[in-house]
């Protein structure tokens, strides 16, 4: 019965732990878990078979983790939940293009360096030039670099 519930918690172990690696990245409950399992599995077999036994049990544990870990990666099954699709689309640059250096327009949001303005009626992200610049000032488009658009207050 002893070696049924050790065998039990590595195979439980196991299993959390591969969910842990590849599906729930970082540090939750799986991983907690499959430490939890390995240690009481290992736990027991010293406390109900000896050290021999809980040696045993413990070169086990190291065996069948990386031994899961190497079958998983070589396996094809990471290819198969692996995400492949590219996304074809791209930002609309349209109001970017036609914004010139030496417009004019008005904040629609406080530019704590970064926000949206009103440039000759197209609605633009703006980057502040001048540091923070309240909403509903008026701004003049001083550079382009890049595709971002720096602003100052209007003089």
């Amino acid at each position: 019965m002893d070696i049924v519930i050790i065998t039990m918690l590595l195979i439980a172990a196991v299993i959390l732990f591969l969910v842990e690696l590849f599906v729930i990245p970082g540090i939750s409950i799986a991983g907690i878990l499959a430490g939890g399992c390995y240690l009481y599995a290992n736990y027991y077999a010293f406390t109900h078979m000896g050290i021999t036994g809980g040696f045993i049990t413990l070169g086990i544990s190291v065996v069948a983790c990386v031994g899961s870990l190497v079958w998983f990666m070589r396996s094809k099954m990471l290819d198969r939940i692996s995400l492949k699709t590219d996304i074809p689309g791209t930002v609309n640059r349209s109001a970017e293009q036609s914004v010139q250096v030496g417009d004019t327009g008005i904040t629609l949001t406080r530019l704590a360096l970064v926000g949206q303005a009103n440039i000759v009626g197209h609605l633009v992200e703006v980057t502040s030039a001048d540091g923070l610049i309240e909403e509903k000032t008026p701004v003049v488009v001083v550079r382009i670099t890049g595709g971002t658009i720096f602003v100052s207050r209007e003089a």
